[in-house]
């Protein structure tokens, strides 16, 4: 963990590199030999180890003696070399990625951008693509006859919603499992948005510019027009929460973080607070700065959100942390290295060194 902070490299990224690393070291000798040698480039030695780190001996050692000149072999040809070697010397995992891929198949909707759109990113039969690219083209191209001047990108993305709409419109009706009662489905599209905004935001009476929000599950800002669409939905239901002052300090007196603790660490800190770790606060632990045995107090202002791995780190090492105000950390390394953490990021503390005598 020191040595990937010390890098500035994230807890995941630092990881990988150390594993590759080693991977060049230990199973790839030519390829090492020609990063020493100074003929392969390093990043290019990183590529060729995440390729090879999945093999098995004999086929990670077939693929460094065909790279005695890894510089003069393109990705391509690198990843073929990979695939050949899994065939010839674990036929049994080749078959297995064969099987297990059809059951990679997904559909996924990205996050929500500024402007309000969202990226697919779907992986299908190839049979299924065909049949979904014949229907969007054909909806497409009856929008465009029906007097869509639209591009013929923009019709194909009405198109696709508009597939989605039509099963949306169906009244199905689908037997309870346990009861076997016949329940018919409501209609219409259901969406949870919880946006954060102050009561300046959506009547522009803000003096310091364009007033945005913040989406809290696609943790970005949204424009007030964007917010004011959304409300307008047909059937829309709109919830008002209480404000949370982040800066209350409201201890309790048990070890347990109660769920109105948790809610102000997670706006408050965002993310792990650990040096260069980027991991959401609602997928952390809370923890005591002080600990709690030691008679530190289930309050806000002593709890610290960290992910699984940097709380072990911090309650089992000697990795330390000190709060200097609300958010923002000193983290100092078990062997002396600081780190400020803020909601700017990491910042390594340079101690300066003693003047010449």
């Amino acid at each position: 963990m020191e040595l990937v902070a010390v890098l500035g490299r994230s807890p995941d990224g630092g990881k990988a590199y150390v594993g590759r690393v080693i991977e060049c070291a230990w199973r790839l000798p030519h390829v090492y030999a020609a990063v020493t040698a100074g003929r392969l480039a390093p990043w290019r030695a990183e590529r060729i180890a995440d390729l090879t780190h999945a093999l098995n001996a004999e086929a990670a050692g077939f693929v460094d003696r065909q790279l005695w000149d890894a510089s003069g072999v393109g990705w391509a040809q690198l990843e073929r070399l990979v695939t050949e070697a899994v065939l010839r010397f674990d036929p049994e995992k080749a078959e297995a990625e064969r099987q297990a891929a059809a059951d990679g198949r997904r559909f996924d909707i990205g996050e929500v951008d500024e402007h309000g759109l969202v990226h697919l990113d779907a992986l299908l039969d190839a049979a299924d693509g065909h049949d979904l690219d014949l229907a969007v083209a054909r909806r497409a191209e009856v929008l465009g006859r029906l007097g869509d001047d639209s591009s013929l990108d923009v019709r194909r993305s009405k198109a696709a919603a508009e597939l989605a709409r039509d099963d949306l419109a169906l009244d199905l009706l689908i037997p309870d499992p346990d009861t076997g009662e016949i329940v018919a489905t409501s209609p219409g599209r259901k969406v949870v948005l919880n946006v954060h905004i102050t009561d300046t935001t959506l009547t522009g009476d803000n003096p310091f510019g364009n007033p945005v929000g913040r989406w809290e599950e696609g943790r970005c800002p949204v424009s007030s027009a964007q917010i004011r669409e959304w409300l307008r939905t047909k059937d829309t239901t709109v919830i008002v929460r209480p404000v949370i002052d982040l800066a209350e300090h409201v201890p309790v007196g048990s070890y347990e973080i109660p769920d109105r603790h948790r809610a102000r660490v997670v706006l408050r800190d965002q993310t792990c607070r650990f040096p260069h770790c980027t991991r959401p606060a609602t997928r952390c632990d809370v923890d005591h700065a002080r600990p709690y045995g030691e008679g530190g107090p289930t309050c806000p202002c002593n709890e610290v959100a960290l992910c699984r791995r940097h709380h072990r780190a911090k309650t089992h090492s000697t990795w330390r942390y000190d709060i200097v105000m609300p958010a923002t950390y000193v983290w100092t390394s078990p062997t002396g290295h600081r780190f400020r953490v803020d909601h700017r990021g990491t910042h390594p503390i340079r101690t300066s060194s003693p003047p010449d005598e």
